[in-house]
């Protein structure tokens, strides 16, 4: 369980808001030709996370607000989600079957925005399950990690109380993404497991057939 309002700490928003802003904003910039719904669509659950994040600083009922917080990210990363799958579905429909009315610099920079959004939504997620939450793992009120850290088993007493925030998720995301694979964090439970397999599967598709078309056209 988490403390008591009075005693809980709880960890900066400002890194997760940041990276929902930045979300945003590589959404806003994709070519109107592969977006399925308007920009504000998306755009509102992004303003909500970022209220209830917020609200979470600010207000004295934080556990109720961390509450609205995990619903309202669950439902943003969920919806952008489908919606970057379904961008990267239908620039590979547009490859096969439009490929003469594809211009190489709006496919390289769809591309780069379905890589980008898929690193940042997928860190959000890490920081959200892994050992139950940010203030869980600040209060270390969670013994089963989702996700083992190198820190995690060094024996010097500075080591002694490190907990994962939200940069190390984000280091952990950008890894998974362009290595395919874990590098110093190791998935240990299946839901971490089938997440750093669907993105980097999203990541794969991405860089080798869209990334590399758009370069193919660009060089010819």
């Amino acid at each position: 369980m988490i403390k008591p309002a009075s005693t809980l700490q709880i960890e900066p928003r400002w890194p997760v808001a940041l990276t929902v802003m930045f979300v945003l904003g590589v959404l806003r910039v994709l070519p109107d030709r592969i977006r399925v719904l308007p920009i504000w669509f998306q755009s509102l659950f992004g303003i909500a996370l970022l209220a209830a994040m917020l609200a979470v600083g600010v207000m004295k009922a934080k556990q109720r607000w961390l509450r609205v917080e995990r619903l309202v990210l669950l439902i943003f990363c969920i919806v952008n989600g489908v919606l970057m799958l379904w961008y990267l579905v239908h620039l590979i429909r547009e490859m096969l079957y439009h490929s003469t009315d594809l211009d190489g610099l709006q496919l390289l920079t769809s591309s780069i925005g379905v890589w980008v959004t898929n690193v940042l939504i997928f860190s959000l997620l890490y920081w959200r399950f892994d050992r139950g939450g940010p203030e869980n793992r600040v209060h270390h009120t969670t013994t089963r990690p989702d996700l083992l850290f190198p820190q995690t088993g060094l024996s010097e007493a500075e080591w002694a109380d490190w907990e994962p925030t939200f940069v190390d998720y984000l280091f952990l995301s950008f890894t998974a993404a362009t290595a395919f694979s874990p590098t110093d964090t190791l998935p240990l439970t299946t839901r971490a497991k089938l997440a750093m397999m669907l993105e980097g599967a999203i990541s794969l598709m991405t860089l080798v057939v869209v990334g590399a078309r758009a370069i193919n056209i660009l060089g010819s």
